[in-house]
C-alpha cells in the first residue's frame, strides 16, 4: 500500500489514493478542501468519543480514563524531574511517557474505528493528538510505502504546552524540549505502521521559533546513533523485514496457532482488573494468602467473593489442597449440621451409609462459606465451635474429628448490623472478622470495564465456538455509562448474550448486549460544537432504543427504528454515509432500510 497526504487542514486529511479516483492527478490544497468532509474519523466522530461522567470523578475517551490536570501542574512536575535528575534522563523519562500515550492513541483509533484504512489511521494521529489539548497539529504532509516499508512526515505545532511551560520556567531553551510531544507520534505511527518510526523536532517555539515543526521517518533513516534509541529503547531492522523460504517451511499451521492461542486465553476463574479498589483489595489478598488467618469477604452480590476466595486459596500454602466451596443459604435449615459436619451410618432414618461433611472434605484445604449470614443462629453455634476448637463431631458419632482447614466466609450483607439487629453471633462475627477484605462494586471499579469485556469475549467466545469481532463504540459507551446493580455478575451475561445473539463474525452492538426489560443507558452528557459539556437530554428529542424506551410489539419496534434512523440523519445533516458510519451499519443497508420506512423517497 502506499499513500501520501498533502498540506491540509486537519479535520480534513484523506489518501492520495482516494483523491486520485477523483482527479486523477497530483491532489492540490484545494482539492483536499473540497473533499475533506468525506474522511473518516473526522474531528467530530473523534469528540464522541470523549464523554464527561458526571459526579462520577471519571473522563473516557473510548474505554480509555483519561485525567483532567492543568498545564502549569505538568510543568511544575517536569521542573521536579530535571532539577532531581538532570537534562538527559528528564528527555528519556518524558518521550517515554509520550511515546506510551502514542501507543493508546494508536489502539483505541484501531479499537473504535476497525473498518477505516491504515492511511486515514494514520491521518487521525494529529486529531487526537491535537483533541487531547496539548498542541494544535497542523499536517503539512505524509507519505507512506506499505510494501516497501518506508514513511516520511512533517507537520507543524502550534501552541505547544510542554514549550510554554519549559520557558515559563527555564526561559529559551538551546535546544528542542518538546520531549513528551515528540514521543506521541513515534508511539503512535510506530504502532499503527508496525515498524519504528521516529519523530524529532528540528524547530521549536522554547528557541524562539514561530512554532514547532516536527518530522518523522523510519528509525534507520536517522542513523544508529539516534539518541532516540536509547530514550525508548527501540530495535529495528536494517531493512524491511522478508520472510525467508526456510521461515515459512518452519511456520506454525493456523490449527496449532489457534491452539496456542486457546491455550493462552485467560482462566475462568482470573480476576481481572486495574482500578485502584480492584488493586486495593487483591493486595489485601496477597498480604494474606501466605497466612493461617480466617478471611471474610465482604461485597453486593455478583462482586466475584467466590474468585477472591479462589485466588487467595491458589496463594496459599494449601494450593495442592482441596478448594470446598459452600452457599449457606442453598442448605436447607434441617441438613445444615449433616451437610457441614457428616453423618454416621444409621444417625437417623435415611442414613444408610457414613458420610463426611465439607469440613472433612476440605481436609489441608481450604473451605468457603458463601452467604453465611444465612446460616441459622443455632447452625452459626456449631461453626463457631468447628472455626474455633478445630475438631468437629459427625451426627450419630461417638469420636471427635480433628478439622486442618482454613476458613474464608463471605457475606454480601452487613454482619454489624446483623449482629446489632440479633440475626447473627457476635462471636462468630469476631471469630471471621480476623481479616475482613471488602470487595468493590462494579460501579466503583469502571475502569476495569474493558478489561473485564475483553475478558469475558474471549471466553465465550471459546466457550460457544463463536467468533466476534468485539464491541461497537456504542456498545462500550453504554456499558461504561450503566450502574451495573447485578455487578460483574451480570456484565458477564451481558458479554455472553451478546457473543450468542451477535453475526458470526460480526461486531456486538447495543441491542445484542440490552433485550427484553433490559434497560440501555447512555451518557447523558455530550460535547457542544463551542467544545462545552452538555446535557444530552431533549424535551423534544425523539425517542429511540438506546434512551431505555421499551418495546412490546412489532408496532412500537418500527416506531423506535424510524425514530433512530431520523436521530442518526438530524445528527449528520442529513449525510446518509455519516449516519450510516454512525449507526455501524454499510451506506447500501442505512438506503434501503430509509426507503422501506418511507423515511427517504425511492428512485
Amino acid at each position: 500500500m502506499k499513500a501520501q497526504v498533502m498540506k491540509n487542514q486537519l479535520p480534513g486529511l484523506i489518501s492520495l489514493a482516494d483523491a486520485s479516483k477523483k482527479t486523477g492527478k497530483m491532489v492540490s490544497r484545494g482539492t483536499f478542501d473540497e473533499l475533506e468532509t468525506g474522511a473518516s474519523p473526522t474531528l467530530v466522530e473523534l469528540t464522541e468519543a470523549l464523554h464527561f461522567a458526571l459526579g462520577d470523578g471519571r473522563i473516557w475517551l473510548n474505554d480509555q480514563r483519561m485525567v483532567l490536570m492543568q498545564a502549569q501542574v505538568l510543568g511544575r512536575l517536569r521542573q521536579e524531574v530535571i532539577d532531581a535528575f538532570g537534562v538527559e534522563a528528564a528527555k528519556g523519562m518524558f518521550m517515554r511517557v509520550g511515546y506510551m500515550q502514542g501507543v493508546r492513541d494508536a489502539e483505541l483509533v484501531l479499537k473504535r474505528f476497525p473498518n477505516q484504512s491504515l492511511t486515514e489511521a494514520l491521518a487521525a494521529g494529529p486529531r487526537v493528538h491535537t483533541l487531547e489539548g496539548f498542541v494544535k497539529v497542523t499536517t503539512r504532509h505524509f507519505r507512506f510505502d506499505g510494501i516497501k516499508g518506508t514513511y516520511f512526515g512533517e507537520f507543524l505545532w502550534e501552541d505547544s504546552s510542554e514549550a510554554a511551560q519549559h520557558m515559563a520556567h527555564y526561559g529559551l531553551a538551546q535546544e528542542p524540549v518538546c520531549w513528551m510531544q515528540t514521543g506521541y507520534p513515534t508511539g503512535y505511527t510506530s504502532t499503527l505502521f508496525k515498524r519504528p518510526v521516529i519523530f524529532r523536532e528540528i524547530e521549536c517555539a522554547a528557541m524562539g521559533a514561530p512554532r514547532c515543526v516536527v518530522v518523522g521517518q523510519n528509525a534507520e533513516e536517522w542513523g544508529a546513533d539516534a539518541p532516540e534509541r536509547a530514550y525508548l529503547g527501540l530495535e529495528w531492522k536494517r531493512t524491511p523485514r522478508k520472510t525467508s523460504k526456510t521461515e515459512k517451511a518452519t511456520e506454525k499451521p493456523a490449527k496449532d496457532q489457534d491452539e496456542a492461542e486457546a491455550a493462552l486465553a485467560p482462566a475462568p476463574d482470573q480476576i481481572v482488573g486495574v482500578s485502584a479498589s480492584f488493586l486495593r483489595a487483591r493486595a489485601m489478598v496477597e498480604k494474606v494468602a501466605d497466612t493461617e488467618a480466617t478471611v471474610l469477604l465482604t461485597g453486593e452480590s455478583g462482586v466475584g467473593k467466590e474468585l477472591f476466595a479462589q485466588q487467595l486459596h491458589r496463594l496459599s500454602a494449601r494450593a495442592t489442597g482441596p478448594f470446598v466451596a459452600i452457599n449457606c443459604a442453598a442448605i436447607p435449615e434441617n441438613l445444615v449440621e449433616s451437610e457441614l459436619f457428616g453423618v454416621e451410618k444409621g444417625a437417623f432414618t435415611g442414613a444408610v451409609a457414613s458420610r463426611a461433611g465439607y469440613f472433612e472434605r476440605a481436609a489441608k484445604g481450604t473451605i468457603f462459606l458463601d452467604e453465611i449470614a444465612s446460616l441459622a443462629y443455632a447452625a452459626q453455634g456449631k461453626v463457631l465451635r468447628a472455626i474455633q476448637e478445630r475438631q468437629i463431631e459427625r451426627i450419630g458419632g461417638v469420636r471427635t474429628v480433628q478439622t486442618d482447614v482454613r476458613v474464608i466466609a463471605a457475606s454480601n450483607v452487613d454482619l454489624a448490623e446483623e449482629v446489632r439487629a440479633g440475626r447473627f453471633r457476635q462471636d462468630l462475627y469476631f471469630r471471621l472478622c480476623v481479616f475482613p477484605i471488602a470487595i468493590p462494586p462494579l460501579r466503583e471499579r469502571r475502569d476495569d470495564i474493558p478489561f473485564l469485556v475483553s475478558h469475558f469475549l474471549s471466553q465465550f467466545s471459546i466457550r460457544h465456538r463463536r467468533s466476534c469481532r468485539g464491541l461497537t463504540h456504542r456498545a462500550m459507551d453504554a456499558l461504561l455509562a450503566y450502574d451495573f446493580p447485578g455487578n460483574i455478575r451480570e456484565l458477564q451475561n451481558l458479554i455472553e448474550r451478546g457473543v450468542i445473539f451477535a453475526d458470526p463474525g460480526g461486531w456486538i452492538d447495543v441491542q445484542h448486549l440490552f433485550t427484553g426489560q433490559d434497560i440501555s443507558p447512555v451518557f447523558p452528557q455530550q460535547l457542544t460544537a463551542e467544545g462545552k459539556v452538555r446535557l444530552s437530554t431533549h424535551p423534544h428529542a425523539p425517542p429511540s432504543p438506546s434512551a431505555g424506551a421499551r418495546m412490546h410489539s412489532a408496532e412500537d419496534l418500527a416506531m423506535a427504528e424510524k425514530a433512530l434512523y431520523r436521530e442518526a440523519l438530524d445528527q449528520a445533516a442529513g449525510n446518509i454515509s455519516l449516519a450510516a458510519r454512525r449507526l455501524g451499519l454499510s451506506r447500501p443497508k442505512l438506503d434501503y432500510r430509509l426507503k422501506k420506512l418511507g423515511l427517504i423517497k425511492a428512485p
